[in-house]
């Protein structure tokens, strides 16, 4: 029972640190208009998956934000080993998360659906 409190606790600090990194400590433009949406972790505490969203609709600037992270994972992870106190870093992994895309989609239609009324 006690490791799901910790699994969370660690997953909202990872989420904030990885913000702060990505705004303050990564040079890379490619990276520049990414919003961090969540963190999941493993319950090992080994791995974690990092959601991120960009404003931009464009394959090209889809490929660039995931090749950009992809080259900053070394850097996010130091510097997440050196502001967590925790044993043993956990591996990253960044993936994109499609649900503002989504939301904004079933916006468009609803307001469609309202106007033809």
């Amino acid at each position: 029972m006690a490791q799901h409190y910790r699994v969370g606790r660690l997953e909202q600090e990872i989420e904030r640190e990885v913000n702060d990194i990505l705004l303050k400590r990564v040079r890379d433009p490619r990276v520049a208009g990414v919003t961090i949406t969540g963190v999941t972790v493993t319950g090992d505490l080994q791995q974690a998956t990092i959601y991120y969203s960009i404003l931009s609709d464009k394959a090209s600037d889809d490929e660039k934000t995931a090749t950009g992270l992809t080259k900053a994972t070394g850097l996010i992870r130091s510097e997440l080993g050196s502001r967590l106190s925790i044993y043993k870093t956990p591996e990253l992994t960044f993936e994109r998360d499609h649900s503002v895309q989504y939301g904004s989609h079933i916006d468009q239609l609803i307001n469609k659906l309202n106007r033809q009324d």
